[in-house]
């Protein structure tokens, strides 16, 4: 058993590790020009096959996600990490909100199809302790606002982390095309203010009264 298996039924963060390994894996399997199998990213990831479908219950859905990867990971990574914006938390949460809110009409399109495949529960309850999809955003979300993670406290952290989770991605996306009707503009602009609020109103709570 490898330290990535280990680790797959442990806390959160080990969890989209092991998440992470797989996706990667596969990517780079993807860019070499082939369509691997399970076995195949079994071994590029260094797990067990078990392991695999803990995370991803069939092919399809891994596939997806490692696409989606390939698409988009590169260009919010860049905006994130802008150096221009240096500890300016509430301008790399913007950046980040919009490079999410901005994908191009494929990207929508494998967003909608992965939640299309992770939506129903799993009939093994093992696979319901991992994360089905979304580590990028936590991942995106903690770069943002790690100007002002030694200014809050844990608790407090990891409720803004998951309140920012609510309102940015394909199921925020979602609601706002199919339920509100906005347009991609208007639903940017909506969670960029929805992410801003939850900012300052976490910075708030630590802030002594007047």
């Amino acid at each position: 058993m490898t330290s990535i298996d280990r680790g797959e039924s442990g806390r959160p963060a080990q969890r989209r590790r092991t998440r992470k390994a797989i996706v990667q894996a596969t990517m780079e399997l993807l860019a070499a020009g082939a369509t691997p199998t399970v076995a195949e990213i079994a071994e590029a990831a260094d797990v067990s096959r078990r392991t695999v479908y803990l995370h991803f219950p069939n092919l399809e859905q891994l596939l997806i996600d490692a696409t989606l990867g390939a698409l988009s990971q590169a260009q919010v990574d860049d905006v994130i990490e802008n150096g221009e914006l240096g500890d300016d938390v509430e301008a790399r949460v913007d950046a980040m909100v919009r490079a999410l809110q901005g994908m191009s009409p494929d990207v929508e399109r494998l967003g909608r199809a992965l939640i299309r495949l992770t939506i129903e529960p799993h009939a093994d309850d093992e696979r319901l302790a991992a994360p089905r999809r979304g580590y990028r955003r936590v991942e995106w979300i903690e770069t943002a606002l790690a100007p002002i993670r030694d200014r809050l406290t844990t608790d407090s952290y990891q409720r803004l982390v998951s309140a920012l989770a609510m309102i940015v991605g394909w199921e925020a996306l979602i609601v706002q095309r199919d339920i509100l009707g906005l347009t991609a503009e208007e639903g940017t602009e909506l969670s960029t203010w929805a992410a801003q609020a939850m900012v300052r109103a976490a910075l708030a709570e630590r802030s002594p009264p007047p």
